[in-house]
């Protein structure tokens, strides 16, 4: 992201540099007349109104769980929270093969795609945000093939659990070691 200031001169092609407007910071001119507050250049938007340019474009959203969303942005408002219709949640897994020929097995990478409607999603809950390139939406992800929802799914769940007993594990050694209970050290977001 650039640094940019009130002072820095406007970028080349802009209305203020064609019609010779260029800011006089160290100069006090007594007979000019004000010029009213000093107006951000177009690059400086930091809050939720960037959102404006991605409106009614197919964006992917990372959230904080790990969940990861693509849909068509809506609306959205001055806290970021977003509204996605033709929303669909991305399931990424890796599943090792089982062969029955004298071949290495090697682990299959599969992902699958569930719709889930229109989408209200928080805006504090967005980790990563980012445009969808259209010409490239219906390629699979590289190195992924597209596998059976209830295959990826069941494999995705069974993942979760698994990740979940071993951080239930961690903590019962945890509090073991040090003694006590772990209070409010809560769950693993992802």
């Amino acid at each position: 992201m650039e640094n940019l200031s009130l002072n820095d001169p406007p970028p080349p092609g802009s209305p203020q540099r064609q019609m010779g407007q260029m800011p006089q910071p160290s100069a006090v001119l007594p007979d000019a007349q004000p010029q009213g507050p000093p107006q951000l250049p177009p690059q400086m938007f930091t809050t939720a109104a960037q959102l404006l340019d991605l409106t009614d474009k197919k964006l992917l959203l990372v959230l904080r769980d790990g969940r990861k969303i693509s849909g068509i942005l809506r609306s959205w408002d001055q806290f970021a929270n977003l509204v996605l219709t033709d929303t669909r949640e991305r399931y990424f897994v890796t599943t090792a093969t089982a062969t029955t020929t004298a071949e290495s097995s090697e682990p299959r990478h599969l992902y699958c795609d569930i719709p889930r409607g229109t989408y209200l999603v928080r805006g504090e809950n967005v980790l990563l945000l980012g445009e969808i390139d259209l010409d490239k939406d219906d390629d699979p992800p590289p190195g992924y093939e597209e596998g059976d929802v209830e295959e990826v799914f069941q494999i995705q769940r069974a993942a979760e659990m698994e990740r979940k007993r071993k951080d239930k594990t961690k903590i019962k050694k945890v509090a073991q070691l040090w003694g006590g209970e772990m209070e409010g050290s809560g769950e693993v977001l992802f």
